[in-house]
């Protein structure tokens, strides 16, 4: 069992538990065929900033393609990460984050969403250190994301991990978050 930010398990891939800040525990598991549901129930309960900041739009549930995308990663390509409290049939995914390869690059991009009642508790942090820690061992040189210029929360964290914040493409209300993966 890995303790908050102790992420030397997640190149297994295997579910494992870790500690929050408040003591409670969480399995941390790839994403499977049959969360389906579970990932809308999730999406579902996120706040409509949350929604907004993850999605860059209001989204209530996931389109069937990319809920078809979500629990079917291309495991060459991408990694979708779960966070799930429960056993068995009555789990619930309370996070997610993965990361997918830019294609014709060594880059990849990352995106994360925690249910709004467990943020500030070390999972996003937890989630996307095993991500990076995932990611390089792949042999991804980069990971990058996209992040509303408005969630200053979302940019200042990305700080702390060590990316940099840097203009998009996507114009002035989106920032570009990028960490060298390499070393």
């Amino acid at each position: 069992m890995a303790a908050e930010g102790d992420t030397s398990l997640a190149t297994s891939m295997d579910a494992f538990d870790i500690e929050l800040r408040d003591g409670r525990r969480v399995t941390v598991r790839p994403i499977r065929e049959e969360d389906g549901e579970r990932l809308q129930d999730a999406i579902r309960s996120l706040s409509v900033q949350s929604s907004y900041y993850r999605f860059f739009s209001p989204l209530p549930e996931l389109p069937r393609k990319l809920l078809q995308r979500a629990t079917h990663p291309d495991a060459e390509r991408e990694l979708q990460l779960v966070a799930v409290v429960g056993e068995g049939g009555q789990e619930t995914i309370i996070g997610g984050a993965r990361y997918a390869a830019i294609p014709e690059t060594r880059d990849c991009e990352f995106a994360v969403a925690i249910v709004d009642a467990w943020h500030g508790l070390g999972l996003a942090r937890s989630l996307l250190e095993m991500l990076i820690e995932h990611a390089r061992a792949r042999g991804f040189e980069r990971m990058e994301g996209y992040v509303l210029a408005t969630n200053t929360r979302m940019l200042s964290f990305a700080r702390r991990l060590g990316f940099a914040e840097m203009p998009s493409s996507e114009g002035p209300t989106v920032r570009m978050v990028r960490r060298d993966l390499r070393g």
